[in-house]
């Protein structure tokens, strides 16, 4: 049971999330722009490195909403310093692997660190004043973005004067100094909802999406009319319906299906999976744009620092409109926030579809872009947290940054499938897959725009769940200790 205490300034519960949060997501995004480099330090081939980030993203969506769930259940500053822990020796391992398999293994862990974020969410939504909540949450979603960002930038300056294993060194120092900050400052939830967690839904949920991700990867080499890859699309489409049917009859759902029946957070969790796709996408193949030697009649030649560099703009702009975001949602409402995002959004990528062949055109897309994701990010994580209930804010939140990943993680891999596919006389591959490969995520883009617009206003948001009777709230959330342990039901909001 949980007892009320003081609490601290929330604005130190701040600063640690905000610390965890920004090392998860440099541990994410500082491989991506040197898979080349670790190919070759690692000994291994192209196909097996790639899984040094796909197996990250995958297990991430795997861990993000377990972790959520236990948070809620068990404590959420208990689970966060686990989160942390997990973060610490992921990146521990992976500092001194000497080979393949090893490095995979440290990233597998590592994504036990995607649970930080539903974490941080709950814990703004336990501690915060009610009018600080919304920009809090808008922050932290904004920072996430942004870090991913920078580190695709940091990357290359951190590899050339110390050695890619400080792309691994310098996150575990500053998770070392946010677990023992969480530890003095972060104060435990005085909400806790009493919960089981269901596994079966989680061994289908990562089978069907290892299924799924093999055959899209292995696609053009196998062929995609090969037996192999309708086979293993078919084991995908047979898992995924396996794992919908588990989670349906799951007491404690890992991913709430009766939740996603809610307007807001289908449509919101809808274009999340889609900007994932889209910023997963740029982040990973921008900088293998502009790596390519110009003898392939496109591209750059530019070296990792350079190819950091021209992302550099869009996690600025992410990050500074992110920190408006919450400030425009609150005069125009989130829906056409989030609305705007996407559109910003598509602008963005058709630049880089159609217009790439200057490098400043480049320079402006991903600034576009971070304009549009900073938006679109920030104003969903405020819409996600005021449609539930507080005790439902871990598994809510964390369902959304989950799915994100999953988009990203299909995303990455549709596009590695489409730029691979079209190899020229040079052994590079054709210019006409990047501009395909843009072009389908700005699609996914327009999509997402539509999406936002089905997202209810804020004042349809608020009368639905005032109508919510206590039988219709999911089963799981119906008992929560209050500050003083008084067991209660949950009639929040």
């Amino acid at each position: 049971m949980t007892t009320a205490g003081p609490r601290p300034r929330y604005q130190a519960t701040f600063t640690v999330l905000a610390t965890g949060v920004a090392a998860y997501t440099l541990l994410q995004a500082l491989v991506i722009p040197v898979l080349t480099e670790l190919q070759h330090e690692l000994h291994t081939t192209q196909s097996a490195v790639t899984w040094v980030l796909t197996a990250n993203l995958l297990s991430a969506s795997i861990f993000t909403p377990i972790m959520g769930r236990i948070g809620d259940a068990h404590g959420k500053k208990r689970v966060l310093l686990v989160t942390l822990g997990a973060l610490i020796l992921g990146s521990l391992i992976a500092a001194v692997a000497t080979n393949i398999w090893v490095m995979i293994i440290a990233r597998i862990i590592q994504g036990i660190g995607g649970g930080v974020l539903p974490l941080s969410f709950g814990i703004v939504r336990d501690e915060f004043p009610s009018e600080k909540i919304t920009g809090a949450v808008g922050t932290v979603a904004a920072l996430a973005a942004a870090a991913g960002g920078l580190g695709i930038f940091l990357a290359g300056p951190i590899v050339d004067a110390l050695g890619y294993h400080w792309l691994f060194w310098l996150p575990l120092i500053m998770l070392i100094v946010a677990v023992v900050a969480a530890a003095l400052f972060v104060p435990e939830s005085p909400n806790l909802t009493f919960t089981r967690i269901s596994w079966l839904p989680a061994v289908f949920l990562s089978a069907w999406l290892v299924a799924l991700l093999v055959a899209v990867s292995e696609a053009p080499d196998w062929g995609w009319a090969s037996g192999k890859v309708i086979g293993v699309l078919i084991a995908a489409v047979v898992l995924g319906g396996a794992w919908i049917a588990a989670e349906s009859r799951a007491a404690i759902p890992l991913i709430d299906l009766r939740m996603m029946r809610l307007t807001t957070v289908w449509t919101s969790n809808l274009v999340a999976l889609l900007i994932g796709a889209g910023m997963y996408g740029m982040w990973a193949f921008v900088p293998e744009f502009v790596q390519t030697p110009q003898i392939a009649g496109y591209g750059f030649g530019a070296s990792i620092t350079e190819s950091g560099l021209i992302l550099l703009p869009s996690s600025i702009t992410m990050f500074l409109l992110g920190l408006l975001a919450g400030r425009l949602a609150a005069r125009a409402g989130g829906r056409l926030v989030v609305a705007a995002g996407t559109v910003i959004g598509v602008v963005g990528m058709a630049i880089l579809a159609f217009a790439h062949g200057q490098k400043w055109e480049l320079y402006l897309a991903t600034a576009v872009l971070g304009v549009g994701f900073g938006l679109a990010f920030s104003a969903m994580s405020g819409l996600i947290v005021g449609a539930v209930p507080p005790a439902q804010t871990g598994v809510a939140s964390g369902m959304n940054a989950n799915i994100r990943t999953i988009g990203g993680s299909i995303g990455s891999a549709f596009m590695a499938s489409i730029v691979t596919a079209r190899i020229g006389s040079t052994g590079l591959p054709r210019e006409s897959g990047y501009t395909t490969g843009f072009a389908m995520f700005a699609g996914g883009l327009v999509l997402a725009t539509l999406a936002a617009l089905l997202i209810p206003s804020a004042r349809r948001i608020a009368a639905g769940k005032a109508r919510v009777s206590p039988e219709d709230e999911p089963q799981h959330a119906e008992l929560a200790i209050v500050p003083g342990g008084t067991l209660i039901g949950d009639k929040s909001e």
